[in-house]
């Protein structure tokens, strides 16, 4: 095993040098520091983060919290958690994803245990028991998404409201007048999923203002309950135009459905979703979809909580940001057809 000496001698300088190189914790001439960074290249040399965490109070661990909630789509919250270990593994930490569904307990035992530097929080609720704790843990946390209260937290989400409004927006300027909105499972907004009711929301009340039906529901996250589901909106709603999606699992069973109805994209409804674009690649999704964002966030989280974790000294003031939808489109929306 390579170890702080080999590193020390390929580089032509002494332990501690080698050591202070690596740490930062003294000034190190640039020359030195390059020599070092490429005797570690060289020989593969990875620090104890045992020894590394003792010395420099840092583990270079974030603490990844995502539960895997058995009402909500498992594939798109792969989107995110990688989103964040990605990000994370560029700036030199690693993840620690921790699933278990006592969010309270996990952060707690992990910031009392001192085994991440930072957290990021996932499948964040409208009122989320793990802030109280957050707001006065000795690490720093930054969420992925909105809670009602954002008081001494990093928060970073897509702008549901917008979203709505644009998939109304864009379907309207089409022509459509009558739409479905399929959203995530009910139980999801009971939980505190604020981003389903936000988009639906925000919907509703734009299709309101331009004369625009709009039939609302909440769809399963599983197979087959969300194709039964599919189906049954539609045949209650024969004369709907346009397919909204806020729900991924309705998103990956949509081509199954329209083809068991011999029905297409746009030719016979006009679809929007809102996942991904790695989601839809993953699933072969042929609809126009506003961009979930989940790579963006996730660099946008990794990278506040970084800067707050190596700039203790830093201002305090938190940032809350909403990135603007982005339409991503695949060729699923056209204007209503004409019957005879």
């Amino acid at each position: 095993m390579v170890t702080i000496g080999d590193v020390a001698q390929a580089a032509g300088v002494s332990r501690s040098t080698a050591s202070y190189a690596l740490s930062g914790k003294r000034t190190i001439s640039p020359e030195v520091r390059e020599k070092v960074r490429q005797a570690v290249e060289e020989l593969g040399y990875t620090p104890n983060a045992g020894a590394r965490a003792l010395a420099t109070s840092q583990t270079r661990v974030l603490g990844l919290l995502g539960r895997f909630l058995p009402d909500e789509f498992a594939p798109a919250m792969l989107q995110y958690i990688l989103g964040v270990t990605n990000r994370a593994r560029d700036l030199g930490y690693d993840t620690l994803l921790v699933s278990e569904e006592d969010g309270y307990a996990a952060l707690t035992r992990i910031s009392d245990s001192r085994m991440a530097d930072g957290f990021v929080l996932l499948n964040v609720a409208e009122d989320d028991d793990r802030l109280p704790f957050l707001r006065t843990a000795r690490q720093p946390g930054v969420l992925i998404g909105l809670p009602h209260d954002t008081t001494g937290v990093d928060v970073f989400d897509l702008d549901f409201e917008a979203t709505g409004r644009v998939m109304v927006d864009t379907l309207s300027e089409l022509g459509h007048t009558e739409l479905i909105l399929v959203s995530q499972p009910e139980h999801v907004v009971q939980r505190g999923g604020a981003y389903v009711w936000r988009l639906a929301d925000s919907a509703r009340e734009r299709a309101a203002e331009l004369g625009i039906t709009i039939h609302t529901y909440f769809g399963s996250s599983t197979q087959p309950a969300i194709g039964d589901d599919l189906h049954r909106f539609l045949d209650a709603h024969p004369s709907a135009t346009g397919l909204l999606l806020n729900n991924e699992a309705a998103a990956a069973a949509l081509p199954t459905v329209l083809h068991q109805r011999e029905m297409s994209a746009p030719r016979d409804i006009s679809v929007i979703g809102r996942y991904s674009d790695d989601f839809a690649r993953t699933f072969s999704l042929p609809y126009t979809a506003i961009d979930s964002a989940a790579d963006e966030l996730g660099r946008r989280a990794v990278e506040q909580l970084v800067a707050r974790i190596e700039h203790r000294d830093a201002p305090s003031t938190h940032r809350v940001e909403l990135i603007p939808p982005a339409i991503q489109d695949r060729g699923s929306i056209a204007a209503p057809p004409v019957h005879p």
